[in-house]
């Protein structure tokens, strides 16, 4: 009876039930895949701070298409405990997409950085954003009908397993984003205008990481 109660769970989070919403992605690895593809562009076809700016358009549009199915999956309720570690996986994958999304769409106004530093901020938090991707993979490997057969046990470790990885990559998001706007601080008091660079991203309130 709780491996049935935990599948039911486990299927509500991973968005294969509707969360009383309409997605237009409901499928958590393929909204983060189609942001991934999407961000690529920003790195190989991005040769003009325009062309930057009109490939994140495009990320940013994919993102927020998608953003209504992590608004919804917040909102889901009544999870058993491992179920509920599920959820907050996912949701920690949403996460890392926001941190992208609202500091690089800053971080491409911010005149310390130069058009080859965008491009490859822009590949580090893809691939952040893509091995985290990956790591949900085997969240929904685990309900498969090949692996109903796991023990309690088994699936929990999966799922705990994942849930540290996807953490750990969270906090290295958060990190990443410190180190390249401390760049763009040290450039700036440099240049004696800090001010203007702590104007562009807000105070720590109003920050997203």
């Amino acid at each position: 009876m709780k491996s049935r109660l935990f599948i039911a769970g486990l299927l509500i989070v991973l968005g294969t039930f509707n969360l009383k919403a309409q997605f237009v992605v409901t499928d958590p690895i393929n909204l983060v895949q189609s942001i991934v593809n999407t961000a690529n562009e920003i790195v190989q076809t991005s040769n003009t701070v325009s062309n930057v700016i009109k490939n994140f358009q495009e990320v940013k549009k994919v993102y927020e298409q998608g953003k209504e199915y992590y608004d919804a999956l917040k909102a889901v309720n009544n999870l058993v405990k491992d179920a509920r570690k599920v959820q907050e996986t996912i949701l920690m994958v949403g996460e890392i997409a926001d941190i992208y999304i609202n500091s690089y769409q800053l971080m491409i106004q911010d005149e310390n950085f130069t058009l080859e530093e965008l491009g490859a901020i822009a590949f580090g938090y893809t691939k952040l954003l893509e091995e985290s991707s990956n790591l949900l993979l085997d969240l929904k490997g685990i309900v498969n009908a090949s692996s109903l057969s796991m023990s309690d046990k088994e699936r929990i470790d999966v799922i705990d397993g994942v849930y540290v990885s996807v953490q750990r990559y969270r906090n290295l998001v958060r990190y990443y984003t410190n180190k390249n706007l401390s760049v763009s601080y040290l450039r700036a008091q440099k240049k004696g205008n800090t001010q203007l660079m702590l104007a562009l991203y807000g105070n720590a309130d109003e920050r997203y990481w």
